[in-house]
């Protein structure tokens, strides 16, 4: 292990060499299932996505509960094959630091849309009276954008059509 690290100290400091990738991409690529690829695929086209969390509503948010977090459509919409497998897709895509839930939520009128879908109705549902509906978004982040970039052919989906 040490002489790995000595190595690659001793390439960081030669002014010659230089990587045209991340070297962690390759191995990256083997811990992906295809419909993961689709998820970030359609990120990097489409770019940040709604996402909510639904709560109980409490007066003040005081001793609200979580009922469901991160729902999001993304899974549907960018065409997985095994929706049932949606959580653990996002979750292996955030656990390789591809992607991330951000406060900074997108144009209200898409959670709209997100909003009538038949989980976060559910667990509107389950959340009883007046349930708060916090919005927030799925994106890609800046290792992500870059993995994308080198790892998938991207063209956005206007040039597409």
């Amino acid at each position: 292990m040490r002489q790995r690290g000595d190595a690659l100290l001793a390439r960081s400091a030669d002014v010659y060499f230089t990587e045209e990738v991340h070297p962690a991409f390759d191995h990256m690529l083997d811990e992906l299932a295809p419909d993961e690829a689709r998820i970030l695929r359609f990120l990097a086209q489409s770019g940040p996505q709604p996402s909510v969390d639904v709560r109980t509503f409490r007066p003040l948010g005081i001793g609200s509960e979580l009922v469901a977090g991160n729902l999001t459509s993304v899974p549907e919409q960018s065409g997985v094959r095994h929706l049932d497998r949606s959580s653990s897709y996002l979750i292996n895509l955030k656990r390789l630091g591809l992607v991330e839930i951000s406060d900074d939520p997108v144009v209200l009128s898409r959670y709209m849309v997100l909003e009538v879908q038949p989980n976060v109705d559910a667990a509107m549902k389950q959340a009883g009276r007046s349930p708060k509906v916090i919005r927030k978004s799925l994106v890609l982040t800046d290792f992500g954008r870059e993995f994308c970039a080198a790892c998938f052919t991207l063209e956005s989906r206007h040039e597409a059509n």
